[in-house]
């Protein structure tokens, strides 16, 4: 079983950054950020392999400005983003894959056994 919270949303500025965190208990094979945006899908934005040196995956909005990390000792895995733009208002989503299936399509929904509840990231132009 493994537990996801959430945290570090808010309220920027177009052009500022956030760091969102995703507290973990218990283990995984993949982690990675999801966001819905009102009226909208939910969506990839960014994996984390635990195995191959944490390799990472981002969607194209993301790759370059966002970061994905994880800090073993502090079991948490983060989102940096900078260079925020009104798109990516969003509730942020963290969710976790137990099985190697989430490696290898880390980018399908199903591939995640757990999720966190959310965090609300609002960009303002």
């Amino acid at each position: 079983q493994v537990q996801l919270i959430e945290s570090g949303g808010g309220v920027v500025q177009a052009g500022g950054s956030l760091r969102l965190s995703c507290k973990y208990s218990g283990s995984w094979y993949t982690a990675s950020w999801w966001r819905q945006a009102p009226g909208k899908e939910r969506t990839f934005v960014a994996a984390f392999k635990r195995s191959a040196g944490g390799r990472t995956y981002y969607s194209a909005a993301a790759k370059g400005r966002f970061t994905i990390s994880r800090d073993s000792a502090e079991n948490t895995v983060y989102l940096q983003m900078n260079s925020l733009v009104p798109d990516d208002t969003a509730v942020y989503y963290c969710a976790a894959g137990g099985t190697s299936d989430s490696g290898a399509y880390y980018y399908r929904e199903d591939s995640y056994d757990y999720w966190g509840q959310g965090t609300q990231v609002t960009v303002s132009s």
